[in-house]
């Protein structure tokens, strides 16, 4: 009999079905000799610092830095209230623990996620009851039953797996080091009043770093006028096309006063083809998506999506066996899967429209050993689903059309570029006009991506034609973009270093080791944390700095925590910890010091307040966040009256009134839950409603933006039977 350690019930019940195990008792399944039992992601969390020291208990400058001679671990705590023992985790490990030492258990099997998070949950529940049976390692990239079955036959002796613990151990240690330190000393030092903390911490520094950047590079920017010359030809067939007037590789001029001289010069002269290229190009597919490039094309593509979103849908599907692992940094397959993935290349094209077209092939953009690190991009698997959510369905679409995307051909067009001078010495330059014809749709046809093509008008070399107009026109360089979740990830997902689809395999491979800030697990994490505590804000798709955000990264005297090059060398360091090239201790040893440093560096700085709390805005603060306002994108809480966005002070005017008319006609007030799901699935499904006639009946409402006004309308819409 063996005893399987899931990492969530869904899983157990994936490993459950996979060996046919119908059985279920009080926190396990049982058959086939077999036991599987699972946690609730971490069942253990690290002491607070007061289970180490009483003195602790009371912030107090003169407690810090407090590094614990010794780590420990205890039940995760009640989300509620901390103070006490989560209920269900206790008496899950407990569950776990007495599994572990039955006499007719002879082995224990790790089956949480294949990374570093993963193997530290399995690691602290199980040899929290130290085992005296051996600890095997069940390493899968997908929850299929094929890849269970499999994967039972392959298991590994989990002291292997001791790198990849010591990476989660320390990444988990340096964090709650460096967050309860700095916190605590920031927070005692610059903020006034009692109540919400100044977060400081590892990776949200350097992320809340990039938007204040951005910001501050738009701010400071100063528009500048340009003017172009574009001229209209026409050839000796009547056709015309247009040209952008170019002088020493310029097309772009400061002073309008020439190109007005030029304007008049040209008009209904001769002008002659002195140069024509045509040249076909091909387009590759995007790459497979990671769990970064996944996040930034769903929510670019979507109204209302966050980072955050996309993963939590993405583990979903995960979960139920449709796609591989997500929480990953790869662009590639592992050339091992080459077999499996024409399995579900095959499985997948079987209604698609253009399957003549879909033909396998082993290429190296997709199977590359040198652009995988830990896990292989994220694909469908073999496992067809027959019903999703919405939600759902956009993200599996999304990778599916992806995947399919590399085994179409390769999209091709033409190219063609003319060069056009004026029969005239005193014009210098000359005009260009550029076109383009798509030949071959390929693999754009996967999303009807249509292509923007500009035809030109068949000119032969030395054909001569007259200018029939020229136009001077005014234009102002543009400031950049604000950072959008999808931008934001690129950056962090490559350290700040430029990164292009089509850059070469090494150089992908070398961002891919582990030098960035965070982890594909931990950034939308991050992204959703800058929001929570105040120092970003968003309005439409932009993430912008608040004031508190500028506060903090303009008077925080640690900037050596807003710097990216020290956070990513953190984090390659995390990555050599993983593949035993770095030793745990020379890590921690490195974040122990710089800890030390940090806090006596912030008690020697100024005195000066970066946030002051007051009790209304304190008391505004702790309100629960419910959602996205689908308005400006800002936050949804509860009020006395009604649940409205944070942002009213600034405009927003979205809210669900608790009094609202069309819902007491029914007979229903608005609660958490109902405007959650609003807010998340655009519908709720509401049951208890009464009708006219005093009937029960249940329905999904919607409350959506009426076109033609600011204002929301509710509509109904009956369960399909």
């Amino acid at each position: 009999m063996k005893l399987i350690l899931a990492e969530k019930p869904s899983v157990a019940k994936n490993i459950a079905d996979a060996l046919g195990i119908k059985v279920k008792k009080d926190g396990y399944f049982e058959g086939n000799q077999y036991l599987i039992t699972w946690a609730f992601g971490h069942l253990l969390q690290l002491n607070d610092a007061k289970d180490y020291d009483n003195k602790m208990a009371r912030r107090k400058m003169d407690n810090f830095p407090f590094i614990p001679a010794k780590f420990e671990y205890k039940v995760k705590s009640n989300p509620k209230n901390r103070q006490w023992a989560d209920q269900g985790a206790k008496k899950q490990l407990s569950i776990i623990h007495s599994l572990m030492k039955r006499q007719d258990i002879s082995a224990i099997i790790s089956a949480c996620d294949y990374d570093r998070e993963g193997q530290l949950i399995g690691d602290s529940i199980i040899y929290r009851a130290k085992p005296v049976k051996p600890v095997y390692r069940l390493l899968l990239n997908e929850w299929t039953k094929d890849e269970v079955l499999k994967g039972l036959e392959l298991l590994r002796p989990n002291e292997e797996l001791r790198p990849l613990q010591d990476a989660g151990v320390s990444r988990q240690w340096a964090d709650w080091v460096i967050g309860i330190n700095l916190t605590s000393v920031a927070t005692l030092k610059y903020q006034k009043g009692k109540g919400k903390a100044l977060n400081i911490g590892r990776v949200l520094l350097p992320t809340l770093k990039i938007i204040y950047d951005r910001d501050k590079e738009i701010k400071s920017f100063v528009p500048e006028d340009y003017f172009k010359l574009m001229a209209t030809f026409q050839t000796e067939n009547n056709d015309i096309y247009e040209g952008a007037y170019i002088e020493n590789s310029e097309d772009k001029f400061k002073q309008r006063e020439n190109l007005d001289t030029l304007q008049e010069l040209i008009q209904q002269k001769e002008a002659i083809v002195i140069d024509k290229k045509v040249e076909k190009k091909k387009e590759f597919p995007p790459f497979l998506f990671n769990l970064s490039s996944l996040q930034g094309h769903i929510t670019s593509k979507y109204k209302g999506w966050t980072s955050d979103k996309v993963l939590k849908v993405a583990q979903s599907l995960y979960e139920k066996k449709f796609i591989t692992y997500p929480r990953t940094s790869s662009t590639a397959l592992e050339e091992t899967l080459v077999g499996k993935t024409a399995k579900v290349l095959d499985t997948l094209a079987e209604d698609l429209p253009y399957k003549s077209e879909i033909k396998f092939m082993k290429t190296n953009r997709v199977f590359n050993n040198a652009k995988v690190e830990s896990h292989s991009a994220i694909i469908p698997t073999y496992m067809k689903p027959k019903r999703l959510s919405v939600d759902e369905q956009i993200v599996y679409d999304g990778i599916k059309n992806r995947f399919i995307m590399q085994f179409m051909p390769v999209a091709e067009f033409e190219e063609t570029k003319i060069h056009t001078k004026i029969v005239d010495e005193a014009v210098k330059g000359i005009f260009e006009s550029k076109g383009r014809v798509q030949l071959v749709e390929g693999w754009k046809k996967v999303e009807k991506i249509v292509s923007k093509d500009k035809l030109l008008p068949i000119v032969q070399l030395r054909e001569r034609m007259k200018v029939t107009n020229a136009e001077v026109t005014a234009h102002v360089t543009k400031p950049p973009k604000p950072h959008t979740e999808k931008t934001l990830l690129r950056v962090m997902e490559t350290c700040g270093k430029s990164f292009k689809e089509d850059d070469d395999v090494e150089f992908v491979g070398s961002i891919l080791t582990g030098f960035s800030i965070g982890t594909p697990a931990t950034r939308a994490e991050t992204i959703k944390k800058l929001k929570d505590v105040g120092y970003i804000n968003t309005q439409g798709k932009s993430l912008l700095c608040t004031e508190l955000g500028r506060n903090l990264v303009e008077t925080f005297p640690v900037k050596s925590l807003f710097d990216l090059e020290f956070t990513g060398r953190l984090e390659k360091s995390l990555s050599d910890i993983q593949k035993g090239a770095v030793p745990k201790r020379e890590f921690l040893n490195t974040v122990f010091q710089f800890t030390k440093q940090s806090v006596e560096e912030i008690k020697l700085d100024q005195e000066v307040t970066i946030q002051e709390v007051t009790t209304t805005s304190s008391a505004s603060q702790s309100h629960e966040v419910l959602g996205a306002c689908p308005a400006c994108g800002g936050k949804i809480v509860e009020g006395s009256k009604g649940f409205g966005c944070s942002n009213w002070k600034n405009g927003c005017k979205f809210a669900i009134w608790k009094n609202d008319k069309y819902l007491r006609a029914l007979k229903k007030k608005p609660t958490k839950t109902m405007v959650k799901s609003l807010l998340k699935n655009q519908k709720a499904y509401v049951k208890g409603l009464t009708s006219k006639q005093g009937k029960k009946f249940n329905a999904y409402l919607s409350y959506e933006k009426n076109p033609d006004n600011q204002y929301y309308s509710w509509s109904m819409e009956f369960e399909k039977k």
